[in-house]
């Protein structure tokens, strides 16, 4: 009899971890330590769950004893990975077609370097590959965020050199961006402030004629910065009101992790290029893990007055030095 109860104990525990697992939005659990790592990778998750499950489904042909146990076990499993295939089919395995580049078509790039790691040649190439218009590249430091413009600039892309340092500390205090002249000369938004720990910033056109941009970093969502996670998102979704803004960079968060800040779009008004374009199950971190299995944390958003023509996480360059993969968005103004 006590062994009964004990198996339907773990069997409900088992049931109730993967729930919150798969779905923690039903709780409002997204934001806590745990769950928050668990579920920016929702696809590893469920691969070993499937794992798992089949070694139980063994087990349970070849002991009698344990059948009862490990077959109730495996089922919860089963139905895990199930629902994390599901939720990511609904946001796409990688849909990488481009749109024409329209006359006001807008290419962003975006690129957690880990400090430098790729070097100045390969960035630019990548980014002049693309035609990239902003570039943005947390983690990177001012100088090499220049020799990159001046690499660009040799092969007629002029670009303006943006950044807000907390320190010279860590290179990870550093968030660079790079504006092409085509969209002509922008300045800080001071009054906007930054994210806590690593720095985010706004960058607001001089002329008034084009959208605001957001270099967004928050930090990471490790034991000792959980608050300062949670507090970094809500100043994103802040920023996230005004409809002629596009966003991009490192927001250490996926979709599910907004969901208690989306307001019309994905984070607060503003639409994820990924879930937009049919890609937003594809992992951008870490490199060391096949994409289709990692979190999909670096983003593009923009606001209602632009639309999606392109996404795409960029896999061919895994090997450059960064933990992170770059990724690639196109968009149009609606009107």
């Amino acid at each position: 009899m006590f062994r009964r109860v004990l198996a339907a104990l773990l069997i409900v525990a088992l049931a109730a971890a993967l729930l919150v697992a798969g779905w923690p939005q039903l709780l409002g659990l997204q934001w806590q330590l745990g769950v928050a790592q668990v579920v920016s990778l929702r696809a590893l998750a469920g691969g070993l769950s499937a794992v798992l499950a089949v070694v139980l489904l063994l087990i349970a042909l070849a002991s009698r004893r344990a059948r009862r146990l490990t077959a109730s076990l495996a089922v919860a499993l089963l139905l895990f990975t199930g629902l994390s295939a599901a939720v990511l089919a609904t946001r796409g395995w990688g849909s990488e077609h481009f749109a024409a580049k329209g006359e006001q078509g807008v290419t962003v790039l975006s690129w957690n370097t880990l400090g430098d790691a790729p070097g100045a040649e390969r960035i630019a190439r990548l980014a002049l590959d693309d035609g990239a218009d902003i570039v943005v590249l947390p983690e990177t430091s001012v100088e090499l965020a220049q020799q990159i413009a001046d690499r660009m600039g040799a092969e007629g892309r002029t670009m303006a050199v943006h950044n807000i340092t907390f320190d010279k500390i860590a290179k990870a205090r550093t968030t660079s961006l790079l504006i092409s002249s085509t969209l002509g000369r922008y300045q800080p938004d001071t009054s906007a402030g930054s994210t806590r720990v690593i720095p985010s910033g706004v960058w607001r056109p001089v002329d008034g004629s084009g959208p605001a941009i957001v270099a967004a970093h928050p930090v990471a969502p490790v034991p000792g910065e959980m608050p300062a996670w949670r507090e970094g998102l809500e100043w994103l979704a802040a920023r996230c009101t005004e409809p002629d803004l596009i966003m991009a960079g490192d927001f250490n968060s996926t979709i599910d992790h907004w969901s208690a800040l989306a307001r019309s779009g994905e984070l607060g008004d503003c639409h994820d290029g990924a879930k937009a374009m049919g890609d937003a199950a594809i992992g951008s971190w870490p490199t060391r893990i096949p994409a289709e299995l990692g979190a999909p944390i670096d983003h593009v958003l923009s606001g209602s007055d632009w639309r999606f023509t392109g996404f795409r996480v960029i896999r061919d360059q895994d090997g450059a030095g960064s933990d992170h993969r770059p990724v690639l968005a196109q968009l149009e103004r609606v009107s």
